[in-house]
């Protein structure tokens, strides 16, 4: 047995087993002259499809299973199966893998699985001429023959009954075939319309990636935009923050200012109380120079009356005193003067605190009055001045006449008898007056005149 470089796929598969009616051996000769290359022609059957590593071989007579070959052929697969060309194929063996002897031999066609797909009548290797040399067997030999020829009839009705059956079994796996070719095509019509659903719909998903890639570059945009917003309002917020302390620590300092001047305003009030006070002696002093000077003229006269009748030396003394009288009038004169001009000096001090009351208390200056001017003295506490020293004064002989009061401006009845002790009465009234505005609060509208004067300062 000739080894090659490949071998062919077998199996251990049985006789019967095999499925012989597959593949149909052509013009088998009953033998072949040895020493020369020999074809073996073949059909295909029409259920039959040949495969890549199908193969023929010479199998020896009476071989059981597809590893006892002598030599083997690859089958050449046809182009087109359909054709009729197709179905007849043939492969040649080489002179050189024959076998040398005389025994029976036969072809069988194998398919890649190792199984046996058709095969041919036995022959034999020998020459020509030997058909006509008489062959002589023994009787044992012609039984063994004839044993042998059965054994072949009856395998092969069995073959034609496995044919029939196979036959059968083909015509049946045949419109198995053809319902799941149909059903094969049913599924490809549906796998196609599925392969156009989902191409489809992989076109609507990637157009909606598309439109989320757009709208999620565009909330990062607007993200990075809020971001920069949220950075513009803290800052703004910042700046507010430190605006709101300022203005706190504005609103402090304003409280303090405005704490300060309630101080400054108690204060005012004590000296202008000290100031009517001082008025008042003073109003007292010049009653009493007027009196004195009526005393005087009256002495004088009377003097003069009793010069004429007494002489000299009386005269000279009456005119002593007289000179005497005239001296303290004057000096008293001056006195007054003094506290008029003290006066208008007062209310030159209240305009100019009425004027600028409305702007920065620290950046007002102020010169504290000088005491050579004679009269009461400022207070050196105070900041501003004094408010209520702008009450209009006049003479003695003009306080006498006062209809209307210096502070709050209030008019007084013409059927008061004593309008000096009505103007007195009223002053003693307690009153609070607004140094900006002149406006006059009642005593018990304290927290009234303390928010009228917060809304000056705003």
């Amino acid at each position: 047995m000739e080894e090659t470089v490949e071998d062919p796929p077998t199996s251990a598969v049985l006789l019967d087993h095999c499925h012989f009616s597959q593949v149909i051996f052509n013009s088998v000769e009953k033998f072949y002259i040895p020493g020369g290359d020999i074809t073996c022609y073949y059909t295909l059957t029409q259920h039959f499809i040949p495969r890549r590593k199908d193969w023929i071989g010479i199998f020896r007579v009476g071989w059981k299973t597809t590893r006892e070959y002598y030599t083997f052929m690859w089958v050449t697969l046809p182009v087109d199966l359909n054709s009729e060309s197709a179905k007849q194929q043939e492969v040649q063996f080489k002179a050189y893998y024959l076998p040398k002897d005389d025994e029976y031999y036969q072809f069988c066609y194998v398919d890649q699985d190792g199984v046996v797909r058709g095969a041919s009548i036995p022959f034999q290797f020998r020459p020509e001429n030997e058909e006509d040399i008489l062959v002589v067997t023994t009787q044992g030999e012609v039984e063994e023959i004839e044993q042998h020829n059965k054994e072949l009839c009856k395998e092969n009705r069995e073959l034609k009954d496995s044919c029939v059956s196979l036959q059968k079994q083909n015509s049946d796996m045949q419109a198995t075939l053809q319902k799941k070719q149909e059903e094969l095509e049913t599924l490809k019509s549906i796998n196609k319309k599925l392969e156009q659903t989902m191409k489809e719909q992989k076109d609507c998903w990637e157009i909606e990636l598309l439109q989320l890639k757009e709208q999620n570059q565009k909330m990062s945009s607007e993200n990075e935009k809020m971001g920069v917003r949220v950075d513009q309002l803290q800052a703004q917020l910042s700046n507010q923050g430190k605006e709101m302390e300022k203005l706190v620590q504005g609103v402090q300092d304003k409280t303090e200012q405005l704490e300060h001047l309630k101080e400054e305003n108690g204060q005012l009030f004590l000296s202008l109380s000290e100031q009517r006070e001082h008025q008042k002696q003073l109003e007292q002093t010049v009653e009493e120079m007027k009196q004195r000077e009526t005393t005087a003229a009256k002495k004088q006269q009377e003097l003069m009356a009793r010069l004429s009748l007494s002489g000299y030396d009386q005269n000279m003394d009456l005119s002593k005193r007289l000179s005497e009288n005239k001296m303290i009038y004057n000096v008293l004169q001056r006195e007054k003067e003094k506290m008029e001009e003290e006066n208008d000096f007062l209310k030159r001090e209240n305009s100019r605190l009425l004027s600028y009351m409305g702007l920065d208390c620290d950046s007002l200056s102020y010169q504290v009055p000088t005491s050579n001017q004679g009269g009461t003295r400022q207070d050196p506490g105070l900041v501003f001045g004094n408010p209520y020293s702008g009450i209009q004064e006049s003479s003695a002989s003009s306080l006498l006449s006062i209809k209307k009061c210096p502070t709050c401006k209030s008019d007084f009845p013409d059927d008061v008898f004593d309008h000096n002790l009505a103007l007195e009465q009223h002053l003693q009234t307690p009153s609070l007056s607004c140094p900006i505005c002149d406006k006059t609060f009642p005593a018990k509208e304290k927290q009234i005149f303390e928010d009228h004067v917060f809304c000056h300062t705003l």
